[in-house]
């Protein structure tokens, strides 16, 4: 569907849906009109012809421009058509992926977009040869070319892709990865996407899709919530036979791609796609495992003592406090709370999410059919991004509102760098999106004069933060687990079950009674599908976020220019060079327990509260 890498898809937690007549959907005539636009087929057979004209013009003169008296100017111009169709090529696929996620069950769309995918493999494989012959280009005769202008403008997108150089195989070996890749891994992509749209879970006598379901475990009475964790885990277990099948199969081709690449660790390509060091990344999960008694086993024992338990159901461990004040949010509400918040750290920041609401650039209803969770979708630097909720009204709609318009804001300010340098390494893809929620949280949270709604909104804040860090650090573990394992030989559905199982009681604690059935909430979970190991950009942006935010409320001269500096830079520098100008290391291990220790100062603060 939506590129996987492209930030970021998230489930919501929410229950009490507003009326889809009072939500925008969103307007993709700025993209095409319809399935049936003639600009669109004019794009695509444009779009083929100057995928072969590339071909026929640089496919084996690399070697020979460089060599040349005017080397920085030649390379320079074969860089910007290249670039030119990418953007096309990313503006054909963003359209048939978003009108895809619309309905996924609709077949006239799944056949647009099946099409089209088609197409645009078909025709980029005349543009496969690019990347692998810059990259066989002499070292030093490339880096003096680089110094010099109009060149010196692309060495960052350069320097990145030389970083690949030790993973690419001969062309023709590259050609049949590409031409396979619609009916290998997207092909299974598309196959969980459209199971997944097609499931229904049956709660008192009404069958619902998997977000309205999900929302459920918000619900006020512990009896719903209990009812829909045992339909999602039915629904789950009769269909786990294929989940099992897609999970074996795509790790499988990924042992495959990544045993002909040399990668050695199962989580290598993505440490290389997201620009990170390894070692960075286990410090972190090293920093969150050890965290886990004092934020996720601490918080649930306190939550558990609410509810004048000893231990929490599973399905309650996201359930609204019992004296919580059930607040909903219409649309209106929802946009004041983020555009205010934005526009009090920035009016800057609130006049580009503006644009969103006032040009349709959001679709917010829960309908059959619609992709679940969230994500913001940057299209292509020529267009603008768009955003996909389920807006259902509870508070956490609008933190997620706010997480997406973070995203979305990051996209059009990174935007002006082209299609080759616009996107950002995970690294980095959701500094904005837990910055605007943390942003919106503080000024919800300023404005509750309830000490109840208070209390609530503190819970449900540390509640999003666990998920988003202690979960996701399980996630990955799973993940490694799995992928892991997968190299002896294929999983049954039931140890993949046992294999979620055996992170659950670690990451979060003594306090949380798994019942039977949750054994199966793997299942659902789009990520392990779409991007493996893409979960824990969420526990490193937000751990990245907490560090900024700290600098921000010391009130650092000049931080907000430096902030849209950060987020300008798209993927243009390396995150380490992006963080320098406020103090910040994330190669330093001291790094991630700064912002574990705001998670632990929020869980005191709502201790102190319940005292």
């Amino acid at each position: 569907m939506i590129d996987p890498s492209a930030p970021s898809v998230r489930f919501s937690t929410s229950s009490g849906a507003a009326p889809a007549e009072d939500l925008p959907s969103w307007r993709l005539d700025d993209l095409y009109e319809g399935l049936d636009s003639p600009r669109f087929a004019e794009d695509m057979k444009r779009m083929v012809h100057e995928c072969r004209e590339f071909a026929a013009i640089y496919r084996g003169a690399l070697a020979g421009l460089l060599a040349g008296p005017d080397a920085p100017q030649k390379l320079y111009e074969a860089i910007v058509l290249y670039e030119a169709i990418d953007d096309l090529i990313t503006k054909i696929m963003s359209f048939a992926g978003l009108s895809y996620a619309e309905n996924t069950v609709d077949p006239a769309r799944a056949k647009f977009y099946g099409d089209a995918q088609d197409k645009v493999t078909a025709a980029s494989t005349d543009l496969l040869f690019f990347q692998l012959e810059l990259n066989r280009l002499d070292d030093a005769a490339l880096a003096a070319a680089l110094e010099q202008a109009p060149l010196s403008h692309y060495r960052p997108w350069v320097e990145d892709l030389r970083l690949e150089k030790p993973y690419q195989l001969e062309d023709r070996i590259e050609q049949l990865f590409h031409e396979k890749s619609i009916t290998g891994h997207s092909a299974w992509n598309r196959l969980f996407d459209e199971t997944i749209a097609s499931l229904r879970f049956e709660i008192d006598g009404k069958e619902l899709t998997l977000e309205p379901a999900l929302n459920l475990f918000q619900d006020a009475d512990p009896a719903m919530r209990e009812k829909a964790s045992n339909a999602i885990a039915k629904t789950l277990k009769e269909n786990l036979r294929i989940f099992a099948l897609v999970s074996n199969v795509l790790a499988k081709d990924k042992e495959i791609a990544d045993t002909w690449r040399g990668f050695k660790d199962v989580a290598e390509s993505r440490h290389l796609s997201n620009r990170v060091e390894p070692e960075v990344v286990d410090a972190m999960v090293a920093a969150v495992r050890a965290a886990y008694p004092r934020l996720s086993h601490r918080y649930y024992k306190l939550k558990a003592r609410w509810f004048g338990k000893e231990r929490l159901h599973h399905w309650d461990r996201n359930a609204p406090l019992p004296d919580a004040p059930q607040k909903n949010y219409d649309w209106a509400e929802a946009r004041t709370a983020v555009l205010s918040a934005y526009g009090r750290f920035s009016p800057r920041m609130a006049e580009i999410a503006k644009q969103f609401f006032d040009k349709n650039w959001i679709d917010a209803p829960v309908r059959p059919g619609k992709a679940p969770g969230a994500f913001a979708h940057p299209t292509s630097p020529s267009v603008h991004p768009y955003v996909l909720l389920n807006y259902q009204g509870k508070p956490r709609d609008v933190m997620t509102l706010a997480h997406e318009l973070g995203h979305g804001v990051h996209q059009v300010l990174a935007g002006p760098n082209g299609a080759l340098m616009a996107p950002t390494p995970l690294t980095l893809a959701e500094t904005a999106s837990v910055f605007g929620e943390m942003l919106t949280f503080r000024a919800l949270l300023t404005e509750a004069k309830d000490p109840r709604e208070r209390r609530a909104l503190l819970a449900s804040k540390v509640e999003d933060m666990l998920n988003t860090v202690v979960r996701q650090i399980a996630f990955y573990s799973f993940e490694r687990k799995l992928h892991t394992e997968r190299k002896n030989g294929e999983l049954t559905a039931e140890h993949i079950c046992e294999l979620w199982m055996s992170v659950q009681a670690e990451s979060l604690g003594p306090a949380i009674e798994f019942g039977p059935g949750y054994e199966t909430f793997w299942a659902y979970i789009p990520h392990f599908i779409h991007s493996p190991f893409y979960v824990y950009a969420y526990a490193f942006g937000d751990c990245l976020v907490n560090s900024l935010y700290g600098v921000y409320q010391k009130a650092e001269p000049g931080f907000v220019e430096k902030y849209f500096a950060l987020l300008s830079a798209g993927g243009s520098k390396h995150y380490s060079e992006l963080l320098k100008p406020f103090g910040l290391d994330a190669r330093d291990p001291a790094f991630w327990s700064i912002g574990l220790s705001m998670i632990e100062g929020l869980i005191d603060e709502l201790e102190s509260l319940s005292s």
